[in-house]
């Protein structure tokens, strides 16, 4: 059917978006269109739907930016986006009543609430008579597609990307639709505004000195990666002083930019022999946002609960609430630690490998329990996806898919001294550190003249060779345990 024009005949169709608020590489869209329906898009904010884990904080004020790029796309080509409050089944039943619509089309998640609405919303609507489509919108495999020799979820990356790589193909991306099919002005909708989902006081200021929420700037960011930090990647994305990763990670989180459209456009590079292992290195790091949302689909408890039972009785320190405040806001004297910090807290996005360094602070010198850190990030992170999260923090704790994690303490003096050696990511976050030599950052306390310098840099929370220490002793113990 031609999508700009109806009639009192039309087939509608509701076109439900999550966390695919973009118009290119849309299959739930490009199904309801090849149907021969109309798409009604909406989009329905009930937050309480995915408890415990609903978006908050940073992720909300990414959403607010993004709604609004895609309601302008929407403009464009001629419709709009009906934004409605939930719960999401009820208004789903009734935007359908009211519209006449014949079908419900949407993306799958894979997170467990999410699962479970999901599944209890298709069956009422079916029951209802309407048609139910839904699609893979997000990830390059299905979690359910890979599996061992013994039909078992993998627990090991090496071997789930072995096989899940083998299935990957390029070509067909899903073009964007060059019209679609205005919407009757008594349809009604809130405006975007009316969500609240912009953080007060303006904390989210800074966010937008780095991001362009939206299906526009995903493609920019892409566009940027690929014409120049993807050669060196390999190397250069350790090194939080530069701009040598994608940061496409909001992004994806959003569905602004499928991960087929990423890989399609990384693959069609020219393989020259002195970046393809960059290449490959940046594809794996696509395989590992797939392994993730693999592990939370198959052990959907590991959100909240210790993926290897060995820790269940594991000897976590409980929280000191005045070392886990200067934990959240930089002020942990340890100089690596703080820089990642504030730039989440300024920034809503923290390096990679800054990232590693942190969790192994929070979860193996001060010994607390990864799901402080995961909460927190959840809160402040405009990339805050449960599965990455989960595997993340696990991983960084060694409680998760990992064979012999006990011995993973990053040194924080190690890890300045080998990816910040000029320390311009610690002085770019850390002002008070402006006059400290260099060669002292990694641990400035052990230099006489530091405080002299450096009079306003709080004095380090912790001994990090003792607490290192104790993390040794207390891991040993459940290393030597049996994993079920």
């Amino acid at each position: 059917m031609n999508p700009a024009a109806t009639s009192p005949s039309t087939r509608w169709a509701l076109v439900w978006l999550r966390r695919d608020l973009r118009l290119t590489d849309q299959p739930a869209l490009s199904a309801a269109l090849s149907a021969g329906f109309a798409p009604i898009l909406i989009y329905i904010h009930a937050p309480d739907e995915e408890a415990p884990w609903a978006a908050t904080g940073a992720s909300l004020a990414w959403l607010h930016q993004s709604l609004l790029a895609l309601n302008a796309q929407l403009s464009e080509l001629g419709t709009r986006l009906l934004v409605r409050r939930g719960p999401a089944l009820a208004t789903l039943q009734a935007l359908a009543q009211a519209t006449g619509a014949q079908a419900v089309y949407w993306n799958r998640l894979y997170e467990p609430a999410a699962i479970q609405r999901d599944q209890q919303i298709k069956s009422a609507l079916r029951a209802q008579g309407l048609e139910v489509v839904s699609c893979n919108g997000s990830l390059l495999v299905e979690p359910w597609d890979i599996r061992t020799g013994q039909g078992d979820p993998y627990r090991v990356f090496t071997p789930f990307w072995r096989q899940a790589s083998a299935r990957l193909q390029t070509g067909g991306v899903l073009p964007a639709p060059s019209a679609l099919p205005a919407l009757p002005a008594h349809w009604g909708s809130l405006a975007v505004a009316d969500l609240q989902l912009q953080p007060k006081l303006g904390w989210d200021r800074g966010f937008w000195e780095h991001f362009e929420p939206g299906e526009v700037g995903a493609q920019g960011m892409l566009s940027a990666f690929c014409e120049g930090a993807v050669r060196g990647y390999k190397e250069q994305r350790n090194l939080p002083d530069r701009v040598g990763t994608s940061r496409l990670s909001p992004h994806l989180h959003f569905g602004e930019i499928s991960a087929r459209q990423i890989h399609e456009q990384v693959a069609a590079l020219p393989s020259m022999a002195n970046f393809a292992a960059d290449l490959k290195h940046f594809v794996s790091e696509l395989g590992w946002r797939e392994f993730a949302h693999h592990l939370l689909y198959h052990f959907p408890h590991t959100s909240d609960i210790n993926m290897n039972p060995r820790f269940a009785d594991f000897d976590w320190v409980e929280p000191n609430p005045e070392q886990l405040h200067a934990w959240q806001r930089g002020r942990t004297g340890i100089p690596i630690v703080d820089a990642g910090m504030r730039e989440l807290w300024h920034t809503g996005w923290m390096h990679n490998r800054v990232r590693m360094i942190v969790a192994s602070f929070l979860c193996k010198n001060l010994r607390y329990h990864w799901i402080h850190g995961a909460r927190w990030f959840w809160d402040t992170l405009l990339d805050a996806d449960l599965p990455n999260n989960t595997l993340g923090w696990q991983w960084s704790a060694g409680t998760g898919a990992d064979a012999a994690p006990y011995f993973r303490i990053f040194s924080p003096a190690a890890q300045t001294d080998k990816f910040d050696p000029q320390g311009v990511y610690i002085k770019r976050w850390l002002p008070e550190l402006a006059a400290v030599p260099s060669a002292w950052l990694a641990e400035p306390w052990s230099n006489a003249d530091f405080r002299r310098l450096a009079p306003d840099y709080p004095a380090p929370i912790l001994d990090l060779k003792a607490s290192r220490a104790n993390a040794l002793a207390a891991y040993r113990g459940p290393k030597q345990l049996p994993v079920d």
